[in-house]
């Protein structure tokens, strides 16, 4: 195993620290999806609307739709991330910096969830998006600018 991707590593294990809250995040994304469509009981499939009550109940509801797009959301931010990160740790960043950039990351993705979910006024939700891209963004723009040094 590669000496950068290695428990060993303090910046590995950060990032892998960050990436299984995100992941956790996540998971608790969903379960929240599921428990508000049995709450509102708004199915997308017939057989789970059969399930719960019968076929009017193949339905959207306000609360679910946050819901999935707040997953949805996640998705687009949080799998990057994760892919960036990854050849960002191979690119020996400083240790310090690393661990701001994860922590940054997953502090704005909580609060983005809580903002969309809760539905807080405008700008907290573009706010906390905005901080988590401008991390990656980061970290992306460190993995190039050190292929390109590494490549001469």
């Amino acid at each position: 195993m590669s000496a950068f991707l290695d428990f060993r590593n303090p910046t590995f294990r950060s990032f892998a620290f960050y990436c299984m809250i995100l992941v956790l995040k996540m998971f608790t994304v969903s379960i929240i999806t599921g428990q508000l469509r049995l709450r509102t009981k708004s199915f997308l499939n017939p057989e789970d609307a059969d399930r719960h009550g019968g076929p009017e109940f193949v339905r959207s509801h306000p609360d679910v739709d946050r819901a999935v797009r707040t997953h949805r959301n996640d998705l687009e931010n949080i799998l990057p991330f994760i892919v960036i990160g990854f050849f960002y740790v191979l690119s020996s960043p400083s240790q310090t910096v690393a661990a701001w950039h994860f922590r940054l990351f997953t502090a704005a993705r909580l609060m983005h969830t809580v903002a969309y979910l809760a539905a807080l006024k405008a700008p907290t939700r573009s706010l906390s998006y905005t901080a988590g891209l401008v991390v990656s963004i980061s970290m992306a723009v460190q993995v190039i600018l050190t292929s390109c040094v590494a490549s001469r």
